[in-house]
């Protein structure tokens, strides 16, 4: 079906209804449009006593869509951030101003400025606040200003400083104030201020103070005056400071506080040597300084003192192997090459040799056995100079007879060392190291040094003074050409013997030179041999001597000490101390040095420490005495002396020593002052070294005595015994109570005692190399020999077997001791005199009953001559008689002789231990018998008449 179609609209009509829908929707987009606007960044200034923040520039939120109602206007601020004590409020909603006020009291002292963002907003749409639009976000920056509230204040409490009169400073000491007001202007102090009036110092703006005329010691000791501070806001210190300055007279540079002697007591352990002493600078500025302490000991022994035993004991205390053989030995009876040699004549150092450029030693054949195929070691001390360039042998081992070679030697040229080893032939006949060169300055310092050389073919290492060197030079050669020539070993110079002279003689020093089989390995036993016993210590407590640096030398006789702090270096040499660790060291002056260098800022002039010279005084240690004490005389049985054991010569020898010590009487003050020192002995302990054993008289003869010990038991105690024709020598360094020991151990044999009637021995122990020597103590020993009963009737024809056939007299063994089965059942003396007293009494008891008998017998002999007469009687009135008086007189004295005979026989009876009491009793009779005859036939010759006799 058709449709009609609609009636078209008008053109009016659609213009109108297009302009009312394009109209409403403009005029509801344009009611808040746009954003309010800020600037981007705000610069504000506060002050501490004020709460509104001036901006720059002022704080105003402008919006576009001014000037319409809400939309154009500013409601607000809002300020972003933590803890910000600021609040922003809106002062005009139209123009958008507003303002940044504190929301408390702020304090610059605690923080001088903030940071922080602020938005504005508008008021939105209508009155309801919809549709509001922020602002950016604008940054804030507030400064706090400052308000002068606070005044100076000095950081110490008062000042002190000291000053030299006669000098004008610089600067003496610096004041210091501090302000706690923030800002430079009122934190800053300006200005100082010396309120003291008529002082002659002033302090200047920094706050220094300095001396505006020269100060004089004498005039004013110390000034105190009150110096004042202000801020640059003029503000001044509420408390002025007290400053004292002290004035002390010209000062000089150096160590102040030491003594020019120091004594050192032995024995006392270690001796501080500066303990107050300290170092005056003069307060002049100093960097660092550099101390160096020296001790000189040259003088003393082989450079320091040193345990003055012989090299060879020595040796054993370092720990080093036997068999080392001394070349050098101290004089003795059985070592006695050297005894030519000049030596420092003194106990009290080591032994020293002087070689003068001629003189030389022979050794003895077999003092040395070295086999320069192996390996051999050679010790020495030696002080030598810059003599000249000649050659200069220190040992040397060459052909005795016919040619001149040298098997091996040591010698000096100019300042060097040079060792000899010429190889025996061998299969190889090629060219191998020979001579070992050593350039050392220390070979001509004429001071005293060590030598160790350890000989391992084809190597030889050189230890001087405890540090190896190699040497810098070898030359080969060929080796010698086979021979059975001998060789001959000296000290001193060279043997040719070619031209049977000697040659290269040695000037200087010398102590000590040893050679032994083996190498010397070990290091410690090189450093033990070479190590002083004397030396300088330092003890650093753990609280002091931070920052220094200490350095000393081997021998311990050099300290350097080297710091930057001069308080620390004084405590440093405060703790110095000497040290000597013998028993008896050597006394005498041990001289000390300081020298120093100061080491000043940039290119500021040093100041200069003069030197420091003093010494240590070793005093006289006291002197032992050595005491040998024991049986000096008794008397063995012949066969004692031929058995096996033999005789011990010092069965009960007891061996002491004693110091005496002076000892200030205890007395108070009130007593007598003249009261003297008492002396106490006491009994000390140290070792020996030698014990000598000799025979006085006649040498020993070997085919038929000796002197013998158990040398396993002797060996267990590493002493060494040497014998010879003239006794025995122990040495070696061991304790007293091992002496004694050892020497109980010594026999004497002897077997071929027949003409043997007494021996005499001497024994001597000494300390240290002689330095200290005991008593001679003296030993006599009686050989008994037994009389043979067969032989002799009686001990009239017995004696002369044990009496000495030189002595008419009788032997006199009062107070010695007589033989005993064992060997040291020796009876006491006091046991002898009892022993003589009873026998003596038993024999006058004999003579007595003797006597008695014989008067009895007498009588009974009258009686019958009586008897006789009266049957026998005969006229004698014819008879003459004539009596020669000289028959009588002889007859009277060949009667007294008799009588002395036999008091004689009675005493060597008592002394005889061999004759018993029933021989002496008959004999006694015997000799009663005999006695009773000739006093009959003196009665009778005295029964004459003498009437009619003329003289």
């Amino acid at each position: 079906m058709l449709r009609r179609p609609s009636p078209a609209r008008a053109p009016a009509a659609w213009l109108l209804l297009v302009g009312l829908l394009c109209g409403g929707g403009v005029w509801a987009s344009r009611v808040n449009k746009h954003k309010p606007w800020l600037e981007p960044t705000y610069h504000g200034i506060i002050t501490e006593n004020d709460n509104t923040v001036l901006l720059d520039p002022p704080l105003i939120a402008m919006d576009k869509d001014a000037p319409m109602h809400f939309a154009g206007e500013i409601c607000g601020f809002k300020i972003h951030g933590q803890n910000v004590p600021f609040d922003a409020v809106v002062v005009d909603k139209t123009t958008g101003e507003g303002l940044i006020r504190s929301k408390e009291k702020l304090d610059c002292e605690l923080q001088k400025d903030y940071t922080f963002t602020i938005q504005a907003y508008d008021c939105g749409k209508g009155p309801d606040g919809t549709g509001v639009k922020k602002s950016h976000k604008a940054t804030v920056h507030i400064q706090v200003n400052d308000v002068n509230e606070y005044a100076p204040v000095f950081k110490e409490k008062s000042y002190k400083a000291t000053v030299v009169e006669g000098k004008q400073y610089n600067s003496i000491l610096r004041v210091e104030a501090v302000d706690a007001d923030c800002s430079l202007q009122f934190s800053q102090i300006c200005s100082y201020e010396v309120v003291t009036p008529d002082v002659p110092f002033t302090v200047d703006k920094d706050g220094y103070i300095k001396n505006t005329e020269k100060l004089n010691y004498g005039k004013e000791h110390q000034y105190k005056l009150t110096v004042t501070a202000y801020d640059c806001g003029k503000k001044r210190a509420t408390e002025d400071v007290l400053v004292k300055i002290s004035v002390k007279p010209t000062c000089t540079p150096g160590w102040q506080g030491w003594n020019n002697r120091i004594e050192y007591e032995p024995g006392t352990g270690t001796l501080s040597l500066f303990p107050n002493v300290h170092l005056e600078t003069c307060d002049e500025p100093v960097a660092s300084v550099q101390a160096t302490v020296e001790l000189e000991t040259s003088h003393i022994g082989k450079g320091c003192d040193r345990d003055t035993y012989s090299e060879k004991s020595l040796h054993r205390l370092c720990g080093a192997a036997s068999g080392t053989a001394e070349l050098l030995p101290s004089p003795s009876s059985s070592l006695n090459w050297t005894a030519g040699l000049p030596t420092d004549n003194g106990h009290d150092s080591d032994q020293v040799f002087e070689f003068n450029g001629t003189q030389a030693v022979r050794i003895p054949d077999g003092v040395v056995s070295v086999n320069p195929k192996e390996p051999f070691m050679i010790s020495v001390w030696m002080r030598h100079g810059p003599f000249g360039r000649k050659k200069e042998t220190v040992l040397c081992s060459s052909d005795k007879t016919d040619m001149n070679r040298h098997h091996y030697s040591l010698y000096v040229h100019g300042c060097r060392l040079i060792f000899l080893l010429r190889q025996d032939p061998s299969e190889e006949k090629k060219y191998k190291p020979a001579e070992f060169h050593w350039k050392l300055n220390q070979v001509c310092d004429e001071e005293w040094h060590h030598y160790v050389l350890n000989v391992e073919f084809p190597s030889v290492t050189l230890y001087l003074d405890g540090v190896s060197h190699e040497p810098f030079s070898v030359m080969e050669d060929y080796p010698l050409h086979p021979s059975k020539i001998e060789t001959q070993l000296v000290v001193g110079a060279c043997w040719q013997g070619g031209d049977l002279h000697m040659t290269e003689f040695f000037r200087g020093n010398l102590a000590g030179l040893t050679v032994r089989s083996g190498k010397l390995a070990d290091k410690k036993v090189i450093d033990c041999l070479y190590t002083c016993k004397e030396g300088l210590d330092l003890q650093v407590p753990k609280d002091s001597g931070k920052g220094m640096k200490i350095q000393a030398n081997p021998s311990q006789s050099m300290l350097t000490l080297e710091g930057e702090d001069i308080g620390e270096l004084d405590k440093a040499m405060q703790h110095i101390s000497y040290l000597n660790s013998r028993q008896f060291p050597t006394p005498g002056i041990r001289r000390l040095k300081i020298t120093s260098t100061v080491k000043c800022f940039s290119e500021a002039p040093c100041i200069s420490i003069p030197p420091v010279d003093g010494y240590v005084m070793v005093l006289q240690p006291e002197e032992p005495k050595i005491s040998l004490s024991g049986v000096h005389h008794f008397a063995r049985a012949a066969s004692e002396f031929e058995s096996s054991e033999g005789v011990f010569l010092f069965p009960e020898l007891r061996i002491i020593s004693t110091i005496t010590r002076e000892v200030e009487p205890e007395r108070d003050d009130d007593e007598d002052p003249t009261v003297q020192e008492s002396l106490v002995s006491e009994e000390i302990v140290h070792d020996l070294d030698t014990c000598e054993v000799t025979v006085e008289g006649e040498e020993l003869n070997q085919e038929q005595e000796s002197l013998e010990v158990d040398m396993t038991r002797l060996q267990q105690k590493g002493i060494e015994m040497n014998s010879s024709d003239l006794g025995v020598v122990f040495t070696g360094v061991d304790t007293m109570a091992s002496y004694e020991e050892a020497l109980h151990l010594l026999r004497y044999r002897n077997w071929h005692t027949r003409s043997l009637f007494d021996r005499r021995f001497k024994l001597v122990c000494s300390e240290l190399n002689g330095r200290y020597v005991s008593n001679e103590f003296k030993v006599e020993v009686n050989v008994i020999h037994t009389a043979s009963p067969v032989e002799h009737a009686s001990h009239l024809a017995a004696q002369p077997q044990f009496v000495h056939p030189e002595h008419r007299s009788f032997v006199d063994l009062s107070g010695h001791n007589l033989a005993s089965p064992h060997p040291f059942a020796v009876v006491p003396s006091t046991a002898t005199v009892v022993i003589v007293v009873c026998v003596s009494f038993l024999v006058f008891m004999i003579i007595l009953g003797v006597f008695r008998i014989r008067a009895a017998h007498q009588r009974t002999m009258r009686d019958q001559d009586a008897g006789k007469e009266s049957e026998m009687d005969w006229d004698d009135s014819a008879l003459t008689i004539t009596v020669n008086p000289m028959e009588t007189y002889e007859d009277q004295h060949s009667s007294e002789e008799e009588e002395e005979e036999e008091e004689e026989e009675s005493e060597e009876g008592e002394e005889d231990d061999d004759i018993t009491s029933a021989e002496s009793e008959s004999s006694e009779e015997e000799e009663g018998g005999h006695g009773d005859q000739a006093g009959a036939s003196r009665q009778q010759q005295l029964e004459w008449d003498d009437s009619t006799l003329s003289y």
